[in-house]
Formats: structure tokens, C-alpha cells, sequence
């Protein structure tokens, strides 16, 4: 049961204010001056002050700002005649959380005192939430559940080794993450972390970012430049998206994992590899290896130690340390006060089945956070098919015969609408590169469609 004091010089107010409050259970304590609601405070600590303004020797105002000496988080309602309400305004410039005027009416007492009670309720919650995810960042990894502790205990076990990992999950699960924690837990840490995204770069200039390249090996290749492999000399070299890679480009990586040495495109001299290698994927390597896209001895030397990143539904107690992580950290970028997530906000992100994992968590509170209008996030600040609790995107349905490139479309601009233009983030939902929906619409407008 929630606890009101209740301070006046007058019992009759005290009287009829306790009757209000007791038929909606609440438990009422009475004091008659300031010194006395400080004595209360300081052995009975409840939840609430309801205060005159106008008492004899300490004012209502003096002894909100006391007690907050003794609660910082108490909510104090100031009670003023009508014709002091400009000393009530001052009152919540001070901190007061609401006022009400005299003479007291019902339905003004009970509504201040429960959203006053809300807001109480609301700020330990976030505090409690706050608490609990400082012991569960792990560097950039955030989460409690068991799911993402069995990943991370693994982890934890083969990071100090040389041994190559091989990273697996759906896209936006976090696999650049654990590459990151993995590096930062090895004896490699002094050393650099070098990220390449395979998918992202064409086959010629991924051989060059990879192996580095002697001066006039190619057109426009004017001076001699070093690859990922020696930049990361001593460190951690990760593969993102390593099933985009040509076969001439596995090839050679192969070698590297072999016998540790390499050339620069265009080079003669043979180069040491000193690097601990980690490479990821969305998809299964298995099926990779059948369709032709992985060599089947590259995913042998890669996956010396596998890994796998579940899912962010298959670890929904995360979901509100993620969000209030995600919230506290756009909230700072954006210069925001934002001081926490309402319940109904996190009930709603805890609906959701999220299939782009956290990195469409981490979207959606980064839009909460630029457009809310108060300290805190509630349900009209996140997307709309999260706050109508739709579930998950609407199925695609196609007849029988429909050509390959309309399917192709459609579904491209269904992940485009569903996630407000966001391209990055459709091309993780889709598991292609931006690149690829970039090369498309520009096809699109050519054709005239």
C-alpha cells in the first residue's frame, strides 16, 4: 500500500484530505507543521507529501526543499488558496510535481496524487533498470539471458588462443560485437581490430583492401599501399559477410590461413601474416558450402571455433536492458534528457518479434529518442507498427509464375516501407547489401517502372 503524508495546520483539512485518500486505499499520515512532517519523513519515509503552502513558522515551500534533502525522490502536491497560485508555480519551478487549489475538490486530489505516484513508480523502475544494465554491458554487448551468457562464456574460453572463429547468426544479431568483445579479451588487445566487409566491396578492390597493392598493379594503382593483413599486425582481423567472397579471393585467404604468408596484388615479395582471423555470416555455412559460395576447405581453416549469435527473440528478456542502453546512449548523441522507457513503451518493444535483431532495436529507440517530447519515451514515440502491437510484417503473397525481379521488387519495398526508407536496414532484413537495393532502384527509374 502506498503512503501520503498529509501536512496542514488545519485538522479539518487533514481529516477530509485522509478520507479521500483511504477509499482509494491509500495509507494517510498526518502532521501539522513542518518539524513535524520531518520527523515523520525521517522514520516512516512515504511515498508522497501533499503540502500546504502557508503554514506557521516553515512554509510548505521550505520544507519540500528539507524533506528532498532526505528523499531526493519524493514527490511532493502543494495545496494553495486561489489567490496564491503564482507562489504554487514557483513551488514546481522548485520541484513541487503538482499543485492543487483550495477550496480541495475530490477528483483533483486523486488525480495529481496518482500521477504524482506514476512518476515515483516510473523513476525507481528506470533506476532499478539502470542498475541492472550496468551489470550486464559486456564493452558493447548488453543482455542478461542465459542465450547470450552460453555465447559469451564460449567466447571467453577461446579468446586468449590463435585459433580462428567463425562467427554465424542473422543479420543485426551483433556478430561484429562479439568480434570486437572477443578481441578485447585476447592477449591482441594492444593491437589493432581491423574490420572488412566482404559483401561490401567488389572482387578487385577486396583483393586490394585485403592484401594491400605495389604501384601500377592496376589502373589508377599510383603508389604502393598496405592491406587489412599487415595493418592488423599483432591484432585481430575480422571477415564480415566472408561467403561474399570470390572464389579467387578464398584462394587466396586460404593460403593465408595455411602457411601465414601473402603477397600484395602485383607484388613478388612474400609477406608474413601475423593475425588472429574471425569471419562472420548471416547464413549457413553448410548451405553456402553446397550452393558454391564458400570453398569447403576455407570454412574448415575459418572454423576452427564456431559461434553462433541468437537472435534477439530468442533472448526477450533483453529486450528492455537494450532498449534503455540504446536510449541512454542516443539520448547523450542527441543531447536529449530523456530519463527512461514508460511501461507500456516496453511492454510494446517487448512484443515485438523484431527481425532485424538489435540493430532494428537500436533504430527504433534512436527515432523514440529524436522525437519525443518529454523525459520519457512512451508508446507514440516508437514506429507505428510497434506501437499498434501488429506483431510481425505483414506475408508477401505472390501467384504462381510471377517473373523472379517483380517478386525481387516487391519485397524490397515492403522492407523499405516497413522500416521508414531506412536502406541499411532493410538490406540487413533482406540479408543483401545496400548496395545491391541502391543498383535496383537505380534500374528501376532507368526502365521507366
Amino acid at each position: 500500500m502506498r503512503t501520503i503524508i498529509v501536512v496542514d495546520d488545519e485538522q479539518a483539512n487533514r481529516d477530509a484530505l485522509e478520507r479521500i485518500l483511504a477509499r482509494e486505499d491509500f495509507s494517510v499520515l498526518h502532521a501539522e507543521d513542518g518539524r513535524r512532517a520531518l520527523e515523520r519523513l525521517r522514520s516512516e519515509a512515504p511515498d508522497l507529501m501533499l503540502t500546504d503552502l502557508k503554514m506557521p513558522g516553515m512554509t510548505g515551500l521550505e520544507l519540500m526543499k528539507a524533506a528532498r534533502t532526505l528523499d531526493p525522490d519524493l514527490e511532493v502536491i502543494v495545496m494553495t488558496a486561489y489567490g496564491t497560485v503564482e507562489t504554487a508555480v514557483e513551488a514546481m519551478k522548485e520541484g513541487a510535481w503538482d499543485f492543487v487549489t483550495k477550496p480541495l475538490r475530490r477528483s483533483d486530489i486523486v488525480r495529481a496524487v496518482r500521477k504524482a505516484l506514476e512518476k515515483r513508480r516510473l523513476v525507481a523502475e528506470n533506476r532499478a533498470l539502470k542498475d541492472e544494465l550496468a551489470k550486464a554491458v559486456h564493452d558493447d554487448l548488453v543482455g542478461r539471458s542465459a542465450a547470450l551468457r552460453a555465447v559469451l562464456d564460449e567466447a571467453g574460453h577461446v579468446a586468449d588462443s590463435v585459433a580462428s572463429v567463425m562467427i554465424t547468426g542473422e543479420s543485426g544479431t551483433g556478430k561484429g560485437m562479439l568480434a570486437r568483445w572477443i578481441h578485447r579479451a585476447s592477449p591482441r588487445r594492444d593491437h589493432r581490430l581491423v574490420t572488412v566487409n566482404c559483401g561490401a566491396l567488389p572482387e578487385g578492390l577486396l583483393e586490394s583492401e585485403l592484401f594491400g597493392h605495389e604501384a601500377g598493379a592496376f589502373t589508377g594503382a599510383k603508389g604502393r599501399r598496405e592491406g587489412r593483413f599487415e595493418l592488423a599486425r599483432g591484432g585481430t582481423l575480422f571477415l564480415d559477410e566472408v561467403t561474399e567472397m570470390s572464389p579467387q579471393v578464398q584462394v587466396r585467404l586460404l593460403r593465408v590461413l595455411q602457411d601465414g604468408e601473402f603477397e600484395r596484388v602485383g607484388g613478388t615479395r612474400t609477406l608474413r601474416a601475423d593475425v588472429r582471423v574471425i569471419a562472420a555470416t548471416n547464413r549457413d555455412p553448410r548451405e553456402a558450402i553446397a550452393k558454391g559460395l564458400l570453398r569447403e576447405d576455407l570454412f574448415y581453416r575459418l572454423n576452427v571455433v564456431a559461434l553462433h549469435m541468437p537472435a534477439l527473440r530468442e533472448r526477450p528478456d533483453d529486450v528492455p536492458l537494450l532498449a534503455r542502453h540504446f536510449a541512454d546512449l542516443h539520448a547523450r548523441r542527441n543531447g536529449r534528457p530523456i530519463r527512461g522507457i514508460t511501461p507500456e513503451a516496453t511492454d510494446a518493444l517487448s512484443a515485438w518479434p523484431w527481425p532485424g535483431n538489435v540493430r532494428e532495436l537500436e533504430n527504433a529507440l534512436e527515432r523514440a529518442v529524436v522525437l519525443s517530447r518529454d523525459d520519457l519515451i512512451g508508446l507514440d514515440d516508437l514506429p507505428p507498427a510497434i506501437r499498434r502491437r501488429e506483431g510481425a510484417p505483414a506475408a508477401l503473397t505472390f501467384p504462381v509464375g510471377t517473373p523472379i525481379k517483380q517478386v525481387e521488387r516487391r519485397m524490397i519495398e515492403a522492407t523499405l516501407q516497413h522500416v521508414d526508407g531506412d536502406k541499411a536496414l532493410a538490406a540487413q532484413l533482406l540479408g543483401i547489401t545496400a548496395r545491391t537495393i541502391y543498383r535496383r532502384e537505380a534500374e528501376w527509374r532507368e526502365a521507366g517502372e
